[in-house]
C-alpha cells in the first residue's frame, strides 16, 4: 500500500524581539539600583519605605504597560507579589546586575513563574538588562518569555512555570550553599495556590532534615487562584501551623508592608529554615482589580490601562 507524506506550509515568524542578542546589564540602571540601595540603607525608617513604595510604584506602572503592549501575562498576581519583589531587591538580597553569575551572590527564586511580568519588571529597575527590553515581553522569539528562562535573562536562577518546581530548586541551592561552604541564602516565593503541589511539602520536609536556615519560603498569600479562591479549592488554612509542623520558623506579615517584609526576611533566628506568610492582594494598587479572581489572567483594556496607570501614580 502506497503512504503518502502530508506537506504543512512553512510559517514565517517576523518579530522584533531581541533574539540572537543575549540581555546583557545596562550600566546606567544598574548605577541607579546601587545609589538607591546605598541610600535605603543609610536612611531612617520613614525614608527607607517611602524609597520602597516609590519603586514599587515604578514597577507596578512598568508591569501595567508591559501587559498592555503584549497582550497578555498575570497581572493580578504581579501586581500582588512586586512589594515582596521590590523589598528583596532594593534592600535584602546581594546581587550585582553587573555580575549575575557571581558565585557567593544570593539566589532568589520566582516559583510562581507565571508571574513573570513583575520579575522582569524588577530586574529591569534594577539594571540586570535594559528597561526597552520589557518591550518585548511574550513576543515570538523574545528572551523575555512568558515564564522566565535561566539561559536567557540575567537574574533568574532556575526555569519555572510548571508549579511546585521553583521550591525544590531552592533547598537544592541552599544545601549546595552548605557543601560548597558558600554564605549566600536563598529566597523562593510561591503562590498561594501553588501550595497544594505536594512537591512543596516533600521540600519543605528535606529543608528541615537538614537545618537549611539560609533557605526563606515567602508564600504570596493573595487568596485567589485562578478560576476561583485557594479555600474553595482546597484549604491551606491553618497555614501557619503547617509550616511549624514541618520545621519552618514561621513569620506572618502584611505583604504590602515594607517595614514588616524587611523585619521578616531577616536572618533565622532559630537555626530553622524560614517560612515568610506574606499576606498580599491580588491586582494590588489598580482598585477595580483588587480581590477580584477574573484578573489573574486578564488583559485590561486601553480605558482601564489610562486608569490604572494614574492610579498607580498619586
Amino acid at each position: 500500500m502506497a503512504h503518502t507524506r502530508a506537506i504543512f506550509p512553512v510559517v514565517h515568524i517576523h518579530s522584533t524581539a531581541t533574539s540572537g542578542s543575549p540581555l546583557t546589564a545596562d550600566a546606567s540602571s544598574a548605577r541607579e539600583w546601587a545609589g538607591l540601595r546605598e541610600r535605603i540603607e543609610g536612611a531612617g525608617h520613614t525614608e527607607r519605605v517611602r524609597l520602597l513604595e516609590e519603586m514599587a510604584a515604578d514597577v507596578r506602572r512598568s508591569v501595567v504597560s508591559t501587559i498592555d503592549q503584549a497582550g497578555l501575562g498575570h497581572i493580578g498576581g504581579d501586581l500582588s507579589v512586586t512589594d515582596i519583589l521590590v523589598t528583596l531587591f532594593a534592600a535584602v538580597l546581594d546581587v550585582d546586575p553587573t555580575q549575575p553569575d557571581r558565585p557567593d551572590r544570593d539566589r532568589f527564586i520566582l516559583s510562581k513563574g507565571h508571574c513573570a511580568g513583575a520579575l522582569y519588571a524588577t530586574l529591569a529597575q534594577c539594571g540586570f538588562f535594559p528597561r526597552a527590553a520589557l518591550d518585548t515581553f511574550m513576543a515570538p522569539l523574545s528572551e523575555l518569555n512568558g515564564h522566565p528562562n535561566r539561559t536567557k535573562v540575567p537574574g533568574v536562577e532556575t526555569n519555572t512555570g510548571p508549579l511546585g518546581h521553583g521550591f525544590p530548586v531552592g533547598v537544592g541551592c541552599a544545601l549546595a550553599a552548605r557543601l560548597r561552604g558558600l554564605p549566600y541564602r536563598t529566597f523562593v516565593v510561591l503562590g498561594d495556590g501553588e501550595l497544594q503541589e505536594g512537591s512543596n511539602w516533600e521540600a519543605a520536609m528535606t529543608a528541615a532534615h537538614y537545618d537549611l536556615d539560609d533557605l526563606t519560603a515567602v508564600v504570596d498569600r493573595n487568596r485567589l487562584q485562578q478560576g476561583a479562591r485557594t479555600e474553595d479549592t482546597k484549604q491551606l488554612e491553618p497555614l501557619a501551623d503547617k509550616w511549624t509542623s514541618f520545621g519552618f520558623e514561621v513569620r506572618d506579615v502584611d505583604g504590602h508592608d515594607h517595614a514588616a517584609l524587611l523585619e521578616a526576611f531577616a536572618p533565622s533566628q532559630t537555626g530553622k529554615p524560614v517560612a515568610v506568610i506574606a499576606n498580599t492582594i491580588k491586582g494590588k494598587g489598580v482598585s477595580f482589580m483588587e480581590d477580584r479572581v477574573e484578573w489573574h489572567h486578564k488583559v485590561p483594556s486601553a480605558e482601564q490601562v489610562q486608569a490604572a496607570i494614574e492610579e498607580l501614580t498619586r
